[in-house]
């Protein structure tokens, strides 16, 4: 089951004052055709630069894109499967590669642009935002050093970009200390060297675009134009306090506005950075999605976005769904047009080939070619990345390494229920009884917990403890355990919320809480999938008509991820971020001779 990558509101400020006072290549099919250059290109009058890279000064000028998506503040290596991609053997097998980490990113960059006096660098959103201790507990400051340092030329903004308001997304981009943590270091943080782009993104007052809304990269007489939105649901994945006074528009007319605004500058060669994604057919990074036919192995919001958006466009470099593609999807023209992304977490990077027509000033889109490459560890770090997070990591250790709890084997975040999951619902009722001991259930949204706990040591703690920072990495948002009543019928609609409305295409299942059983048929379309008659707590069936005490995020409380019927809840109750309810449960239930069991994720029953 397809799962997005779903958001939370931070309130960082808050826990960070409070911890901050503690510690003083295989690759993958993408040629858009197999035809030749233009006949013009290959014929007398042939002054392309030949020899792989189009270095020259010929009609015809090969230009780089590398290009990532939903980095999300992972500096260090991810742990667990969020550090691995699955890769498609030529026997139809597959295999797991370990992968990610800003310091091989940076190698793996740096060699890709070797020989490429034309190469540009482009992301697709969520650079930040649900990251792991290392970045966010400094909201995020080291990121923005590494995407410096790793030479990103422009990204657009992602939803994540809005975790901590429209004023912190400013301060990244302009630099300045934090408003009320202050400078971390003794050098005033800078901002970000690159642009971020938010062309959908208006200011409710004045109508304009937060921050600029295009780019246009220009080299020896070379331009092309970059345009840069967020998917137009922002609001419903992150908390209202985060989109505040901003409104978002749609994707495709906010794309063809800016594409015609970069045509009359004489800019015809353009690049669309959508944060907006799709789901390809198969989870192996080098699936063929454009088979049997061009985009056919890709679904998702991307392919109806990729069919609209004018063709003027030559290219849409995606993210937000956290999956790997490179697909050639028809433009309104019937024309074939390169759309792809780069997984998440700094796994894997795209390297796009576009043909630059000197005398029309546009792509040679028969010309496009791109794959998508593994950010192996097999290559020596960057040195500049490992001083980076050795300079970073200095001041979060003294928070990070405190051991919180122990487990028993690895606690995986996969699958429709996951262990995980399970454990961070138990945790939330457990917390929730000690505020309210009527409190009857938990519920968590699977996109709010970002990382696995692994048993094996990411450091010298010892296999299976778990630290403080490996939970951050966990439930990076600092929202609060919120208890809310509802009625048992409320409670109904809730469950069915999670596979129809806007969750029908790509259900978000809520992870429940121990005691909470009912079955899952994917075999029915939209609300039927759950089966009523199967809802059961602690035995009994729900009754309709009784009060129900359930705790939840505060995300979730206020109706996010498509649950609006969470919102209506009454009579709520605001307790302490959903971190230290998993420190305490972890604390409380765990010891070195005897740590926490693996759940069985067995609460759902899933019939496929």
């Amino acid at each position: 089951m397809p799962a997005t990558a779903q958001s939370h509101q931070p309130r960082r400020g808050r826990r960070t004052s409070r911890l901050l006072a503690v510690a003083a290549t295989v690759v993958t099919a993408g040629a858009l055709a197999a035809a030749a250059l233009p006949a013009s290109a290959n014929a007398g009058d042939d002054e392309r630069a030949h020899g792989g890279h189009g270095q020259g000064t010929g009609r015809y000028q090969d230009v780089q894109l590398l290009s990532f998506n939903d980095l999300h503040g992972n500096l260090e290596p991810p742990a667990g499967s969020s550090g691995r991609v699955t890769e498609v053997q030529p026997d139809g097998t597959t295999k797991t590669i370990d992968a990610g980490g800003v310091e091989y990113l940076a190698t793996h960059l740096r060699e890709a642009r070797k020989g490429n006096r034309y190469s540009v660098t482009a992301a697709g959103g969520d650079m930040v935002g649900a990251s792991p201790l290392l970045s966010g507990l400094f909201h995020d400051e080291p990121t923005i050093e590494a995407l410096n340092a790793l030479d990103l030329d422009v990204t657009s903004v992602g939803n994540h970009e809005f975790d901590e308001g429209a004023k912190e997304l400013a301060r990244l981009q302009n630099g300045g200390c934090h408003p009320t943590e202050g400078c971390y270091t003794d050098k005033r943080f800078k901002g970000a060297d690159f642009p971020y782009l938010a062309a959908n993104v208006l200011d409710e007052k004045t109508g304009k675009p937060l921050l600029k809304p295009y780019w246009v990269w220009k080299e020896k007489g070379v331009k092309v134009g970059f345009i840069g939105v967020t998917l137009e649901g922002t609001p419903d994945v992150v908390s209202a306090e985060g989109v505040k006074g901003l409104s978002f528009k749609d994707e495709v007319e906010t794309i063809d506005k800016y594409a015609e605004v970069l045509r009359r500058q004489g800019v015809k060669s353009i690049v669309a950075l959508v944060h907006e994604g799709g789901f390809p057919a198969s989870t192996s990074y080098n699936y063929d999605c454009d088979s049997p036919g061009a985009g056919d192995g890709v679904s998702g919001p991307i392919v109806d976005i990729a069919k609209n958006v004018t063709p003027q466009v030559d290219a849409l470099v995606t993210g937000h769904t956290h999956n790997a593609y490179v697909c050639t999807i028809p433009d309104p023209a019937g024309k074939p047009r390169m759309v792809t992304s780069a997984s998440s977490f700094g796994r894997l990077y795209t390297d796009t080939t576009l043909t630059y027509d000197r005398r029309t000033g546009d792509i040679a889109r028969t010309s496009v070619k791109s794959a998508n490459h593994v950010v192996t560890r097999d290559v020596p770090k960057a040195p500049d990345m490992t001083r980076l997070i050795g300079r970073w990591n200095t001041l979060a250790a003294p928070i990070g390494n405190r051991p919180i709890g122990y487990i028993a084997g690895d606690v995986s975040r996969d699958g429709t229920e996951s262990p995980l999951g399970d454990l961070i619902a138990d945790a939330q009722l457990a917390y929730g009884r000690t505020q309210d001991p009527e409190t009857d259930l938990a519920l968590m949204n699977p996109g709010g917990i970002r990382a696995p706990l692994t048993h094996a040591s990411t450091g010298s703690e010892g296999d299976g403890v778990v630290t403080y920072a490996e939970a951050f990495a966990v439930q990076p948002f600092a929202n609060t355990v919120n208890l809310q009543d509802y009625t048992g019928a409320q409670l109904v609609q809730v469950l069915k919320e999670q596979v129809s409305g806007p969750n029908e295409a790509a259900p978000k299942i809520l992870q429940v809480s121990a005691g909470l059983t009912y079955t899952l048929d994917l075999t029915k379309t939209g609300a039927d999938r759950v089966v009523t008659d199967s809802i059961r707590l602690n035995g009994s069936p729900i009754d309709p008509a009784a009060t129900y005490r359930v705790a939840s995020n505060s995300f979730l409380a206020g109706g996010g991820d498509g649950f609006p019927t969470l919102g209506e809840g009454a009579n709520e109750l605001v307790g302490a971020d959903d971190l230290t309810a998993l420190e305490q449960y972890l604390t409380a239930n765990s010891s070195a001779s005897n740590p926490i069991a693996v759940p069985t994720a067995d609460r759902i029953t899933v019939v496929r």
